[in-house]
């Protein structure tokens, strides 16, 4: 690397300033402002951790609050087999009418119309 890919380089990662008078370019870094920017960077650093323990300690409430009334009982595990059962029946239906979706008079009506439109339009004025 030459000497102006590595000062380019180290401005543009901002540990070094850089400032154009006149035809030429002056470089200088001040030992502070690198201490200056780990303190800055160590604050919020130490913000987004204080944030995101907050956000634990109100997540745990939100799950011990949604615990309440979920207790393992045997009505609510029968209830929850109840709803599997119905909800795998219901998957089946679903399929079943999937398979006679074709014979439904609403869907052939459309197909129809799709297929020819201008013939319906006509038929459609008389």
């Amino acid at each position: 690397m030459t000497v102006k890919e590595v000062l380019q380089s180290l401005v543009d990662d901002n540990m070094v300033d850089c400032e154009r008078i006149g035809t030429s370019n002056y470089y200088w870094a001040f030992p502070s402002k690198a201490l200056h920017t780990r303190k800055h960077k160590l604050e919020e650093l130490q913000k987004q951790v204080s944030d995101a323990k907050h956000r634990k300690v109100s997540l745990e409430k939100t799950v011990e609050k949604a615990k309440v009334g979920r207790e393992g009982t045997k009505e609510r595990s029968s209830l929850l087999k109840q709803l599997q059962s119905l909800r795998e029946e219901r998957t089946k239906l679903q399929a079943e009418l999937e398979k006679y979706r074709e014979c439904d008079p609403d869907i052939i009506k459309e197909m129809s119309e799709s297929s020819h439109p201008h013939y319906l339009t006509i038929c459609s004025n008389d």
